[in-house]
């Protein structure tokens, strides 16, 4: 009787100190995640048919007037990018989320590894998946993608690589000129 009395407390204590991971809070982080994961099947799409206006459209307003030379980065990504996706994983994804006056702003970091059968390549976005502060702000801020390969050289702290449009590596160099 007793050790039925300390699993059901033990049971307890441990459905209590865990209850914030049931329930509404974690209907967000699910549904932050499918939207991570729809953004890359449309970025993968607009890539596998070399669709120039379906990527751009991805893209917030912001990020168009922010970007230095976004249809240059979309032809550079479209060279660059080689072969058919034979697989596609989330590595991993964080959310920073604001809130003024009753407006909400919600940034989503995304790293994805893509193999194709010509390379492996890693892809790291910032999504403005909803914003009511900036309204122009939502939608797609930051596309980077590199060969796997790369990654001890081209990503760094999400911080650092959120520049606005599609990361070119010889166009980062020449900034730094």
């Amino acid at each position: 009787m007793i050790k039925k009395l300390v699993f059901l407390v033990f049971l307890s204590s441990i459905l209590l100190l865990t209850s914030c991971s049931f329930g509404g809070g974690r209907t967000l982080v699910t549904n932050e995640d499918k939207s991570a994961d729809e953004r890359m099947e449309q970025i993968l799409a607009a890539l596998k048919n070399k669709d120039k206006k379906a990527l751009k459209s991805l893209f917030s307003k912001v990020a168009m007037d922010a970007a230095n030379d976004l249809n240059g980065g979309i032809d550079y990504l479209f060279d660059f990018f080689q072969g058919d996706v034979k697989s596609c994983e989330q590595d991993t994804w964080g959310s920073d989320e604001s809130i003024h006056f009753g407006k909400k702003s919600v940034m989503l970091k995304a790293w994805y590894t893509v193999n194709t059968v010509k390379n492996k390549y890693k892809f790291f976005t910032i999504d403005y998946i909803k914003d009511t502060i900036n309204p122009n702000n939502a939608g797609l801020y930051t596309l980077r993608v590199i060969k796997a390969e790369d990654e001890g050289t081209q990503f760094t702290y999400w911080q650092d690589m959120n520049i606005a449009g599609i990361y070119r590596p010889d166009a980062e160099k020449n900034k730094t000129k």
